[in-house]
């Protein structure tokens, strides 16, 4: 089950996932609050999270994180046609996303193309990735 997930949530499966070797508030965005937070729900336990944020007619969506025992089953996946299917109803003109090189294949499966050179942040190797709607 899909739903909006509180900040604190967000912010504990984005450490715990994404950056355990950081410091927590590492994990916390400048613009959190203008931004929305879905979580995908198991027995009503957040698994995985994303955050969605709208600019110039575009939906950009970041720090998508799955929880390990939870990884492989989908639900990254159904937060991201959650996401594509808000950018469809807001009637933005793009998705996209500054996406972990070894993410790639995944955001291929929503027919997502890489823009750009990569760059390197936080020891790790980053593609911008986007996927025009219209």
């Amino acid at each position: 089950m899909i739903r909006e997930a509180p900040l604190t949530t967000i912010w504990q499966i984005r450490h715990e996932v994404m950056y355990p070797d950081h410091p927590f508030d590492s994990v916390k965005l400048e613009d959190d609050a203008l931004g929305l937070h879905f979580g995908y729900y198991v027995e009503n336990k957040p698994v995985a999270v994303v955050s969605v944020f709208f600019k110039n007619g575009a939906l950009q969506f970041r720090k998508l994180a799955t929880k390990v025992g939870h990884q492989q089953k989908g639900y990254a996946s159904a937060l991201l046609e959650y996401v594509m299917q808000l950018a469809r109803d807001k009637k933005c003109s793009s998705v996209w996303c500054n996406a972990r090189i070894t993410a790639v294949g995944l955001y291929h499966k929503f027919h997502m193309k890489e823009v750009g050179e990569t760059w390197r942040q936080f020891g790790l190797e980053f593609i911008k990735m986007e996927k025009q709607l219209n």
